[in-house]
């Protein structure tokens, strides 16, 4: 599978989340994270050494810009929100899975909606993302124990890349880190509207519900910056 590297972090381009979810299902143990335009402009040196020992893939719409610019022309931006969705839909039926992130509500509302949309879903544990002094080292023995085929663990970066690092050391599966998948999938939070995913500005209604991410925005326009001038 093709990769480039952008900003030193190596992005693989997929034309497909079929594409990506078969890459991935041969490859375990291995860690999918999310790669956007932040992520880009702002990971830090133990993240992106994180990402380049795994599958960092095009989230956004900026690293599918990067990766075209630099020759992939056949790549798509595969939204981690639908794309953990698309493994359980694909593999629920000969495979195990465990779920970590979110408030308690949360994940129990997870667990309840996704054992009715996949009846029979293996599901060998779950929690809610708030560790306290020792559940750490518990969930890592529990994932160790219990033996999932997969691991979805939806903290936020890089706290989450950073507990799954610790978690397939002593177990061989596929994780992938949410961000806040679990609160879109429970409609705590609102996705975009059709309208900004069709004109892949899904940032910008990002924006508008929550002002205050206008300083994380700001940061991108160094981005769009150095790609104007191709320095990626």
């Amino acid at each position: 599978m093709q990769h480039k590297f952008i900003n030193g972090i190596r992005v693989y381009g997929f034309g497909s989340k079929v594409d990506l979810i078969e890459f991935a299902n041969q490859r375990p143990p291995v860690i999918l994270i999310a790669v956007n335009a932040e992520k880009i402009v702002n990971s830090n040196p133990q993240l992106k050494e994180v990402i380049n020992a795994n599958i960092g893939y095009a989230d956004g719409v900026g690293a599918v810009w990067a990766l075209k610019q630099k020759g992939l022309n056949n790549v798509v931006k595969i939204p981690g929100v639908e794309l953990w969705l698309e493994f359980v839909k694909n593999c629920y039926k000969d495979s195990s899975f465990y779920f970590v992130g979110g408030t308690e509500p949360v994940i129990q509302a997870v667990v309840q909606k996704i054992k009715i949309e996949y009846p029979g879903i293996a599901i060998k544990g779950y929690r809610n993302g708030y560790l306290k002094e020792g559940d750490r080292k518990l969930l890592i023995k529990d994932i160790e124990e219990k033996k999932p085929d997969f691991v979805f663990v939806a903290m936020g970066s890089p706290a989450q890349e950073n507990l799954m690092t610790e978690m397939v050391k002593v177990h061989a599966a596929v994780y992938m880190g949410l961000g806040g998948s679990f609160d879109v999938y429970t409609e705590k939070v609102k996705r975009a509207p059709q309208v900004f995913l069709d004109f892949k500005v899904e940032w910008l209604y990002r924006l508008l519900s929550d002002p205050k991410r206008i300083t994380r925005q700001l940061k991108l326009v160094g981005f769009v910056k150095n790609m104007m001038l191709k320095k990626y």
